[in-house]
């Protein structure tokens, strides 16, 4: 995977609460191989009236095509721990999804796929949506934590470990290998301490 530090997107907003991962990817799409894609299944039902694409469903717009962020509303990613949900997203395009909550397991699987979870105030929420009425071009910066768009400029937060892995392009296994001297040294000093709990 991929690190990055700086991102310029095409974002699109969707102001719907509680957008959760049962929503983001249906289950019934689940035992599709991966290697197919799984944009298509992407808000799969909520994108759509019936069989059609509904038109004014913020994904659909006109313009909305090949947007890469996705200002979301509270709680999203809530629900069941499907790493799917991510996939969908990043198979979509999105890398940066910017909402004022998330699920907590959502979250941690976004960040190890290379999606950023960037966590804003309500009140910064609102001002991104109403900038967003058209899809809009925003700068998301990791390195600084902040979005912007013309004169718009947004902090964000997200965890500090997290956005070390989200830079260096790593999973929680490279988190863990990039301490390999430190956790070497603890294991020779415990070895040395109390021998007898090593086996030969």
């Amino acid at each position: 995977m991929a690190g990055w530090s700086q991102h310029e997107g095409l974002a699109v907003s969707l102001p719907v609460e509680g957008v959760d991962t049962d929503q983001l990817i249906p289950a019934r799409f689940m035992s599709a191989p991966r290697s197919e894609g799984y944009d298509k299944f992407l808000l799969h039902d909520m994108r759509r009236k019936g069989d059609e694409l509904d038109p004014d469903f913020p994904l659909n717009r006109d313009g909305a095509d090949g947007a890469s962020v996705l200002v979301a509303a509270r709680n999203f990613g809530g629900g069941s721990s499907r790493e799917a949900a991510v996939y969908a997203l990043y198979d979509a395009g999105f890398r940066v999804v910017i909402a004022p909550s998330f699920g907590d397991i959502f979250s941690g699987n976004a960040v190890n796929n290379g999606v950023l979870p960037a966590l804003v105030s309500e009140t910064d929420a609102e001002r991104l949506h109403t900038a967003l009425a058209e899809p809009v071009t925003l700068h998301v910066d990791l390195d600084n934590c902040r979005i912007r768009a013309g004169e718009l400029d947004v902090p964000f937060t997200i965890d500090p470990v997290r956005r070390t892995k989200l830079i260096n392009g790593w999973d929680d296994i490279d988190l863990t290998q990039s301490h390999a001297e430190d956790i070497a040294k603890f294991r020779e000093r415990v070895a040395a301490e109390r021998p007898w709990i090593f086996l030969d």
